[in-house]
């Protein structure tokens, strides 16, 4: 998708209609969006460009620069709105560890649902309403907690960096054909367990507890262990003597 020439906000926002396309369609942006997020959830390279999603549309490809600057304005979109997803569908309420685990499973969940997005999108800054949304939330639970701005700020930062670069591995893993995903799986049994264990003593002597956990997610046990070095963290911040 060739990015169209740069517009101002205002004279984008005055091209935009609301009357049907020849083909019915009434553009907007949060249809979109949804579309390109079920155009880029059928994989492939090429899978949000321009063309296709005219095409799913219904429309003319050219209207979408109404809305969209070029591909990247709208992946920083489609990026957005699997944050909003994510704050939808997370209760609020609990304790500060509480809180920040249903974030993380749920953040995770939702990009691990769109592995597409998530290959494109779990790096970006969108810039956008539900990004700041979602970093207000987030640093008001550190700082509520009891961590003062930058420790906040830096534990805030591990905390995204930490749920986001498991969400694009484990999309990359279910993204992979099912043949290379089966010999993938396959790989730990039928390789690692197989080996000598006078080469390879300490692979021989984990084999089967590393077959069953090598196949799973890490997100979780790495997110409680991220919670349990806060929790110590925390307690020597605000422990007596410390300057709270």
């Amino acid at each position: 998708m060739d990015p169209a020439p740069q517009q101002p906000d205002r004279v984008i926002a005055r091209k935009r209609r609301r009357r049907p396309t020849k083909s019915g369609v009434v553009l907007s942006h949060e249809l979109i969006v949804g579309t390109a997020i079920r155009l880029l959830g059928q994989g492939g390279d090429d899978a949000l460009t321009v063309r296709r999603l005219g095409t799913a549309l219904g429309a003319d490809p050219s209207s979408i620069y109404r809305y969209f600057r070029d591909t990247d304005d709208l992946v920083l979109a489609v990026a957005d709105e699997l944050i909003g997803r994510t704050l939808a569908g997370t209760r609020t309420g609990g304790g500060w560890r509480e809180q920040l685990r249903r974030v993380g499973e749920h953040l995770h969940a939702t990009y691990v649902a769109h592995p597409q997005v998530a290959l494109l999108a779990a790096s970006r800054v969108t810039r956008r309403p539900n990004e700041i949304r979602a970093v207000e939330a987030g640093l008001g639970i550190f700082r509520e907690a009891g961590f003062p701005p930058a420790l906040a700020a830096r534990h805030y930062h591990q905390f995204v960096d930490l749920t986001l670069g498991f969400a694009a591995l484990d999309a990359a893993a279910n993204a992979l054909p099912a043949e290379a995903a089966a010999a993938d799986r396959a790989a730990w049994t039928a390789t690692y367990a197989r080996l000598d264990p006078d080469a390879h003593p300490h692979i021989s002597a984990c084999a089967g507890p590393l077959a069953a956990t090598m196949v799973t997610s890490a997100y979780l046990g790495a997110l409680d262990l991220f919670l349990d070095g806060l929790e110590a963290r925390l307690a020597a911040v605000t422990a007596p003597g410390t300057g709270r």
